[in-house]
């Protein structure tokens, strides 16, 4: 069996999720034993609508982007795709993200043989802040 490592994982992205989550752009920039590391490039189109002001990236982008990272994270960890659902998110927004790079930090909490859950932390590319947070659990759907 091959290893599934970041280039699967980036691979997977491209071939497995509908065409407005691979809009996202999302990058993979490392695995390790207990999680992964990504980069939500900023867009534009990312960006909420409504009154003057500074360009915030909006919640809706954020939690896609936690949902499809997650799923890439466990995928990196079991050695291959597993096909699941995801039956629970909990987002926290801490302070607004603005139009930039974002740093995403997904730790497994449980990765099970029935269910997983996974932590992500998002921190824009300049702050060692936490601007928001994404827990999600997934039921698979195979052995």
């Amino acid at each position: 069996m091959s290893e599934f490592g970041t280039k699967q994982m980036q691979d997977l992205l491209s071939g497995a999720f509908a065409p407005w989550v691979k809009d996202l752009n999302i990058n993979v920039t490392s695995l390790s034993g207990e999680g992964a590391m990504f980069t939500l490039p900023a867009s534009a189109t990312l960006v909420r609508g409504g009154g003057a002001g500074p360009q915030v990236v909006c919640g809706q982008a954020l939690a896609a982007a936690a949902d499809t990272a997650s799923v890439l994270t466990l995928s990196g960890l079991n050695g291959r795709f597993r096909n699941c659902t995801t039956v629970d998110m909990t987002c926290h927004f801490m302070r607004p993200l603005m139009l930039a790079d974002v740093d995403m930090s997904i730790t497994a909490l449980s990765n099970g043989r029935r269910m997983a859950v996974t932590r992500t932390e998002f921190r824009a590319r300049d702050n060692t802040k936490i601007a928001a947070t994404a827990t999600c659990t997934f039921a698979y759907l195979e052995d």
